[in-house]
């Protein structure tokens, strides 16, 4: 009986260590929020971040896992650290993601004290790199270093460091470092010192200065001009390399994500870097970046081979490498294919001198285009949409786009709808082939819709994507409509543009 008690007893305890054991694996830590405990959660909150997330995503799928491996780990930090999630996708959660001006799935917002401050996630996407990043994140914005050996550590070899030295630890100068570490931390490493000496490089020197180390061109560069605009503008260009490298090396990489989000007018050439003339080339450009430096220009060079997701970004083929392309701010692009060692430096002055022709990236225009959506390129877009005098719903998409797809045949529909009204086109235009005028249309997803009048009044289409709700959007925002005796009526209302809030389906 005894025995049988024991074994009874023994049951009883392995069912309950494997109920802790399941429910230990299936216990969350990244917190779910929606509409009714969004607010509460983030107040309560000196630190949290949180994922704008949609179900069918499959980048949020991909990431979920990762998310959810670093939100385990950082629940023990010291203090411990919330991640959250919220399905913007959601009726009810919409209201937040345009808040928080959510453009794509999946993004990732830092929340400190309690919403009061918003930053970007702007780090790494697999668990070890999120953890790191979010401790790094978590602490002071600018580290002090107090000896040699945390000077050695912080600064290193290979790490791009502003570092602030300071006779004393306030003042005007010291509030404007501080403030601009905060504002830059997502992006940039600070640190400052009450002592120059420990400094790993250079001739030590007394401030206020701040001296930003470096593993390329000249190691570090002092600068002593603390107006918030010029720090800002210091730290932002001595981070970049000279002429950034743009290839398989992952050690280049950051340098070429800080490159593409400046906002300097961007210089790139694209070489077969084993080619025979790859040397020449490179040496010539750099002298032109060296002579350029300070002028508004920043410099890239990038394998040919490595670099095919900008050779499709900006419409380029391989025949005409190797070539010069420069985007401007405004988006207008200068190029030169099949660029000779003896005309880069006289190719780029000419530019500077307003005597490039802009490059415009466009498909052919359509031999034929008989069917109901009419096709739009860059290269018809003024004729079809800004000079045709015609109302026009126009869909910018991708044609890899789930939701592009899905909305196709709803189109055709409304296209046919209107087909026996000459003031109205509805239109489609591949955004991934095509440039598209970035002050007229803000395309940062897609599907994107915009409607255009007969007299340029454009306004964004948010609404359902049923074949009624677009009917009923082109009839109410057009000049000219079709009544239901088929006679045309002047419409009286006038649309105004509006500003593109609601999150996009894809990226």
């Amino acid at each position: 009986m005894a025995l049988k008690g024991f074994a009874c007893f023994s049951i009883l305890l392995l069912s309950l260590f494997a109920s802790s054991i399941r429910s230990e694996q299936t216990k969350e830590f990244v917190l779910t929020l929606d509409h009714s405990n969004f607010t509460e959660t983030i107040t309560k909150h000196d630190f949290i971040v949180v994922e704008f997330y949609a179900p069918w995503c499959g980048h949020c799928q991909k990431l979920a896992p990762e998310y959810e491996k670093a939100a385990s780990e950082l629940s023990s930090h010291n203090p411990p650290l919330a991640l959250a999630k919220i399905d913007a996708s959601q009726e009810a959660n919409k209201g937040f993601a345009n808040e928080y001006k959510i453009q794509g799935f999946p993004t990732l917002k830092i929340l400190r004290n309690g919403g009061k401050s918003v930053q970007d996630y702007n780090g790494p996407r697999e668990a070890e790199g999120i953890v790191t990043y979010l401790k790094k994140q978590s602490g002071p914005a600018s580290v002090e270093i107090k000896s040699a050996d945390s000077a050695a550590e912080i600064v290193g070899e290979k790490n791009v460091v502003a570092v602030g030295v300071f006779p004393k630890l306030s003042g005007e100068e010291f509030d404007s470092f501080m403030a601009l570490a905060e504002k830059l931390r997502a992006d940039y490493d600070f640190a400052h010192t009450l002592d120059a000496k420990v400094l790993p490089r250079g001739e030590s020197v007394e401030g206020p200065v701040v001296r930003l180390f470096k593993p390329f061109d000249e190691l570090f560069v002092d600068s002593k001009d603390f107006n918030a605009e010029a720090l800002e503008k210091f730290v932002k260009e001595s981070s970049i390399p000279l002429v950034t490298v743009f290839d398989s090396d992952p050690n280049n990489h950051p340098y070429v994500v800080k490159f593409f989000d400046s906002p300097a007018t961007k210089a790139m050439m694209f070489v077969n870097f084993t080619g025979a003339t790859a040397e020449s080339l490179k040496s010539k450009y750099r002298e032109v970046a060296t002579s350029n430096k300070g002028q508004g220009l920043a410099f890239l060079v990038g394998d040919a081979e490595s670099s095919q997701g900008a050779f499709q970004y900006f419409g380029l083929e391989e025949s005409q490498v190797p070539l010069i392309i420069i985007q401007t701010p405004d988006n207008k692009k200068y190029l030169k294919a099949n660029v000779e060692v003896d005309q880069i430096e006289s190719w780029v002055k000419d530019f500077q001198d307003g005597k490039v022709a802009a490059h415009k990236k466009s498909q052919p225009i359509p031999a034929e285009n008989n069917e109901p959506v009419k096709v739009v390129v860059a290269e018809s877009l003024d004729d079809i949409v800004f000079k045709s005098g015609k109302n026009v719903l126009i869909e910018f998409y991708a044609p890899w786009c789930g939701h592009c797809q899905k909305l196709a045949p709803i189109l055709d529909e409304v296209a046919l709808s209107f087909q026996n009204d000459p003031s109205v086109i509805i239109a489609k235009l591949d955004a991934t082939a095509n440039d598209i005028p970035s002050d007229t249309f803000d395309v940062k997803g897609f599907p994107t819709i915009y409607f255009r009048s007969a007299s340029g009044n454009v306004v964004v289409y948010e609404g359902d994507r049923t074949k009624e709700d677009f009917i009923n959007f082109v009839e109410k925002n057009s000049e000219k409509k079709q009544t239901s005796h088929g006679e045309e009526s002047t419409k009286t209302e006038e649309p105004k543009k509006t500003e593109e809030t609601a999150a996009k389906d894809e990226l």
